[in-house]
Formats: structure tokens, C-alpha cells, sequence
């Protein structure tokens, strides 16, 4: 008979990365409105407008990366719409959420959790229904150090150091409801966002770091997920 031996206590020279434990909210149903979120007038006990039944526990995760606004909803949403004071109702049909929203949670609300949960932030562009230009100024919006319109825009917003988004990513399901693409076809909308994206510096003079994360093939589909994936390699 075989027998195996397992060393508990031997270092295996992996190295697990925390990103991997990360957390993901979207607009879906109550994630984010009545779920998370509540405002800071809510008579719901609340954290800065957040619940405090569920940031607190959320805290003690401590989630090394947070995705946002989605996922499928990322793919209709438009930054400019939440932030500042004047936000547009929208109707979200996300998945038979079915129900108008305030943008009362927006970018700066997003990063204000973020700051509380001790995690990064990961912001997902839209790749659907935006563009090339929405997408740069988003970025310009959450990082430039140096005072321009936008950064300008998110001190007055109160912000007044960049938030360092070094996360950004581009396309979500892009297979099926995100644009029903052909790898080949993404892969040049994904260099083209990719190349557009502005460089940043930190506070004090040093370069931040930037990751433009691609969307993943179908996980339902063991075959299919295999060619897709490389063939989108194959057109990068």
C-alpha cells in the first residue's frame, strides 16, 4: 500500500495572492440601495450612510480589493451621473432589479468604502454603452495629483488628494450581454481603452501603478471558455 506524507509546517513556496480573497457589489436588486447603502439621513443605524450592520463586518474582512459598479451594470453606467450634488434618476433593469435609482452612491461614496474597508478599489469601465473619452476621464477624475477641471472637480467634490485607483477594468461578459463580441473583436476594443488610459503619479512624485484587467471567457462552458481564451490571446 502507498502511503503520503503531508507536512503541515513546510513552507511551500507558493505565494497566494490576497487579491484572489477579494469582494464584488453591484447594482442587483438591494446590494447597493437599502442593502449597503441607506444615506446618512436614514433612521436605518448607519456608518457615514452605510449600514452598519453590514460595514462592519464587511471591516473585519477586510477585502483586499473591491470591484465597482459591476458586473453587468457596469456596462450601462455612466460615472458623471454620481457624483456631485445634481444626480439624474435612472431606471436600472439589471437583471429584474426593475427599479429607479437616485446615484446617491457614486464613485466618491464607492472610494469612501473603500477607505473604511482597508481595501483597493477596482472600477469597471464601460466598455458597452461609454466610451474611450468617458473612460479617460473617469480616471483623470480619481487620480491626477496636478489641479485640472476634473481633479479640480473631486476636491470641490471632497476629495482633495487622488484616490490612486491602480485597478481599472475593461469589458464585462463580453461574450454574451456585454456586446455578444467575438474575442478579436474585443481584443481591439480592449487595446484601444487600454492605450488610451492617462499615466499617473503619486503625491510625491512617483509613478502609480496601472492594471487593465480583461473580462474572462464563459466559466459554464469548459470548452468553450478554453478556445475563447485563446484565442483572445492570440488577437492581443
Amino acid at each position: 500500500m502507498k502511503t503520503v506524507t503531508v507536512k503541515t509546517g513546510a513552507p511551500t513556496g507558493a505565494v497566494i495572492s490576497p487579491a484572489l480573497h477579494s469582494q464584488f457589489i453591484e447594482h442587483l436588486g438591494s446590494c447597493i440601495y437599502g442593502g449597503l447603502w441607506v444615506g446618512k439621513d436614514s433612521p436605518i443605524p448607519n456608518i457615514e450612510g452605510f449600514r452598519k450592520d453590514i460595514l462592519e463586518p464587511l471591516s473585519a474582512l477586510r477585502p483586499p480589493v473591491i470591484r465597482w459598479p459591476g458586473g453587468c451594470f457596469a456596462d450601462t453606467y455612466h460615472w458623471r451621473d454620481g457624483i456631485g450634488k445634481d444626480r439624474p434618476v435612472i431606471f436600472n433593469g439589471n437583471f429584474g432589479t426593475n427599479r429607479t435609482e437616485d446615484n446617491s452612491f457614486g464613485t466618491d461614496e464607492f472610494m469612501r468604502l473603500c477607505a473604511l474597508t482597508g481595501s483597493k478599489p477596482w472600477l469597471n469601465l464601460n466598455l458597452l454603452s461609454g466610451s474611450v473619452r468617458e473612460a479617460v476621464e473617469w480616471a483623470e477624475y480619481c487620480n491626477r495629483t496636478e489641479s485640472t477641471a476634473l481633479s479640480d472637480m473631486r476636491r470641490e467634490n471632497g476629495s482633495d488628494a487622488p484616490y490612486g485607483v491602480e485597478m481599472w477594468g475593461i469589458g464585462n461578459e463580453v461574450w454574451a450581454g456585454g456586446g455578444n463580441m467575438t474575442p478579436e473583436d474585443y481584443a481591439s476594443l480592449y487595446r484601444r481603452f487600454a492605450s488610451a488610459m492617462p499615466h499617473f503619479t503619486r503625491p510625491d512624485g512617483s509613478p502609480l501603478p496601472q492594471t487593465y484587467i480583461l473580462s474572462g471567457p464563459d466559466g459554464n462552458k469548459p470548452k468553450e471558455r478554453v478556445r475563447w481564451t485563446r484565442d483572445l490571446f492570440k488577437a492581443l
